[in-house]
Order: structure tokens, then C-alpha cells, then sequence
């Protein structure tokens, strides 16, 4: 028989029993709908986040009081908690003994309740407000788009200056430039002296809504006590980027007054450590969905094997005129496993492109890029050929082992 006889017959054998063929296909189709759908979410969002991780710039690390997660923390969030604040002064302190070893030092502290007003138009009140210094723009990979930054005279004097985000422009100032204008921010007043480029968002949330003030005068507004700075700094370059990073540990356990045998109480981190943490993550996720498809995917391969047996089973007498015709033993393997692969093949492609679908929609839903995962889509046809061909032989080879006379006998 020809192989193109032979796949037709496999199909009119499966069309005659649609309801137990789709029945066993969607076994199939849950276990690979269940990796794709993980992978592409995962692989959508993996470039977004890793570049949403990289709000710090080039070569930089950053002190803080917490993890960058600080639910994160678990079983220690409560002592995350517990920890004194960074404070400005031991910020300062810092500042000073990391000076000529480093390029940048980024003091920065943040208040996420803010809401800005200028002639009548209003923010929504959840605005984040930075206290910093020069090195902001540095030290969080933003870019200035005109007007000037912050400098060091604004920070000694505690200037009542902003350098606005995008959103914040496009919201107050939609049709006249913002520099040199008055507006509130939580009720106090600002002079506009620069905007920034549009950077996008990151894990789902803009990174446009930001306004930066001087860090002196952000805490004479909005009060010090009860805030901690965080520190970002830069080493001239890659290659001294570990002398500056052991230097600066413990700059920071003087600043902070800690003793020899006093550990670390703070956090530090970097873009790649963030990525490397991600990428862990990610990784244990991938290989749960995998262990979790691939059972999935074994008991759909069983339920393949036991359907196939039945019809073989109820096709003896079929199997018996076909060989007594003339049909040979390969020609009835080939027929059921056509059969077999074909119910997993299908069942399949119906998986990934249900799984690609939901994917994109999660990773469309927390604002990322849509991708089409080519590798985990052909792993999951070859995966699909394997479970046809591996619980689809013993009942092919039954089949064909079937004696015709016996099998003519058949009631």
C-alpha cells in the first residue's frame, strides 16, 4: 500500500469515532497547552523585566535599607524590618569616604504618594517623587530630554526645583513647554527646570510618573524621620568595578557604625545580580511546567495506547478481510501508528496554539512584548511524534501480529 492510502485510511478510521478520537486528543492538547502557555509568558516577559531590571546604570551597585522585594524576604522580612534606616547623614558620611574612588554616588530617597498640579490640571496622586542629587539620571539609566538636571548648588541650597517624567508633561503641559513653570507637588511649589525621555514601563508600572527634587529640600518638604536613602554608586569602569565594590562595603559599615564582628545590615545589589536572581526563578519555573506537561503528557500517551487497543479490538474482523486481500503486516503497523501519531500530532498543534494565545495574552495583560516560542513549539511536535509512535506501537504491532484466519473468526 502506498503511504498516502495509507494516511487516508488512518483518517477515515479516526472520523468514523470523533467523539473518542477528540477525547483522547485532549489529553494531549492540556499537556502541551500547559508548557507553551508557561514558556511564552515566560519568555515574553523575561526580556521586559530584565530590562525593567536594569534601572540602575552601567557598572553600578546600590545600598539600601531592604532587598529590592522586600516581600521577598520571607521568613527575614521582619528583619528588613527591624533594621535602623539609612540615614541622610550616614549617606553623607559615605559620600565622603568614597570620594576619588568613585565616578558617581547617587543618594537617593523616594515617597510614592505624590500628586502634581499646574493651572487647573492635576496627576493621578500616585506619582513617584525622588530626593537625589546630580547622579540620578546616571545611576537610574534616565536621560534628559531638555531644561537641565539637578546640580550640587540646588542640593546645598535646597532649591525648590523638578525635572518632571514624560507622563507628568503630557498630562500638565500639552501644549506649552514646562520649563521655567510653578506647579505643586503635595502641595508645595516647584520651579520646572527639566524634562525627561519617555523610558517606558517596567514590570506592568510607568516609569514616566516620576518628578526629582533635591534631596535636601525632599526632606524639608515631606519630612526625614521616618525615611531611609538609599545609595547607588558607580566605579570609573568594569575593571575596577570589584576593588570599588569591596571598598564601598565597607565605607558603608563605617558610615553605618558597624563593628567587625557586626554582619551587614543592609542590602546590596546590582543589574546582574537582579537578573541572575530572575533568571533562576524563571528557570525553576520552566522546568515545574515541564515536569508537571510532561505527566500530563504520559497519562494522555496512556490513554492513547488504551483507546488504540479497543479499536484494535473492534476492528479484529476489519484487520482479518484487509490481510486476507492481500494486505501486508507493515501496511496494518503503518495504518495504527498513522492513527496514533496522528490523534497526538493533532492534539498537539491544537495545545501549542492555544498555549502561544494564552501566553500572549498574560504577557499582553502586564504590558510586554508578544513573541511565538519556536523552540518550545517544535520541541512539543517532536515530543508529540515520540508519545504517538512510543503508546502507539504495542497496539500497532498487535494489530498486525493478528492472524487472518483467527481474525476472520472474529465476533
Amino acid at each position: 500500500m502506498r503511504f498516502r492510502e495509507i494516511i487516508a485510511m488512518a483518517l477515515t478510521s479516526l472520523g468514523a469515532n470523533k467523539l473518542r478520537s477528540a477525547l483522547t486528543m485532549t489529553g494531549i492538547t492540556i499537556g502541551v497547552f500547559s508548557v507553551i502557555s508557561v514558556m511564552t509568558a515566560i519568555g515574553a516577559l523575561q526580556a521586559s523585566i530584565e530590562s525593567g531590571i536594569s534601572f540602575l546604570g552601567a557598572n553600578i551597585f546600590q545600598f539600601a535599607k531592604y532587598p529590592v522585594n522586600v516581600n521577598a524576604g520571607g521568613r527575614n522580612q521582619k528583619k528588613y524590618e527591624n533594621r535602623h534606616n539609612v540615614s541622610y547623614r550616614q549617606a553623607l558620611h559615605y559620600h565622603q569616604l568614597m570620594e576619588g574612588y568613585a565616578r558617581e554616588i547617587c543618594l537617593k530617597s523616594f515617597d510614592f504618594k505624590g500628586q502634581a498640579v499646574y493651572n487647573g490640571l492635576k496627576t493621578t496622586p500616585s506619582l513617584t517623587v525622588a530626593g537625589s542629587n546630580s547622579s540620578f539620571l546616571t545611576a537610574n539609566s534616565y536621560t534628559l530630554a531638555y531644561g537641565r538636571n539637578i546640580n550640587d548648588e540646588d542640593v546645598a541650597l535646597a532649591r525648590r526645583v523638578v525635572v518632571i517624567g514624560k507622563t507628568i508633561e503630557n498630562r500638565l503641559f500639552p501644549h506649552e513647554s514646562p520649563i521655567g513653570k510653578v506647579m505643586k507637588l503635595n502641595g508645595q511649589t516647584f520651579t520646572v527646570i527639566g524634562g525627561l525621555k519617555a523610558k517606558g514601563t517596567a514590570f506592568g508600572q510607568s516609569q514616566d510618573d516620576i518628578c526629582v527634587v533635591p534631596i535636601t529640600r525632599f526632606f524639608e518638604n515631606f519630612g526625614e524621620a521616618n525615611r531611609t536613602v538609599n545609595i547607588a554608586t558607580q566605579s570609573f569602569s568594569q575593571e575596577n568595578y570589584n576593588a570599588t565594590f569591596d571598598r564601598a562595603i565597607g565605607a558603608m559599615r563605617i558610615a553605618r557604625g558597624l563593628r567587625a564582628e557586626q554582619e551587614n545590615d543592609f542590602d546590596i545589589y546590582s543589574n546582574d545580580s537582579l537578573k541572575s536572581a530572575f533568571t533562576s526563578i524563571a528557570g525553576i519555573v520552566r522546568i515545574g511546567a515541564f515536569v508537571i506537561s510532561l505527566i500530563a503528557l504520559i497519562a494522555a500517551g496512556i490513554g492513547i495506547m488504551n483507546i488504540m487497543l479497543v479499536s484494535v479490538t473492534e476492528r479484529t474482523k476489519e484487520i482479518g478481510i484487509r490481510k486476507s486481500i492481500g494486505a501486508r503486516s507493515r501496511d496494518i503497523l503503518r495504518q495504527f501508528l498513522t492513527e496514533a501519531v496522528f490523534i497526538s500530532e493533532a492534539g498537539g498543534i491544537l495545545g501549542i496554539i492555544l498555549g502561544v494565545v494564552g501566553g500572549d495574552l498574560l504577557a499582553m495583560w502586564l504590558q510586554a512584548d508578544l513573541i511565538f516560542p519556536f523552540g518550545w513549539a517544535i520541541a512539543g511536535l517532536v515530543v508529540c511524534s515520540a508519545i504517538g509512535i512510543g503508546f502507539g506501537f504495542y497496539p500497532a504491532w498487535r494489530a498486525a501480529a493478528l492472524d487472518p484466519i483467527d481474525a476472520l473468526r472474529f465476533e
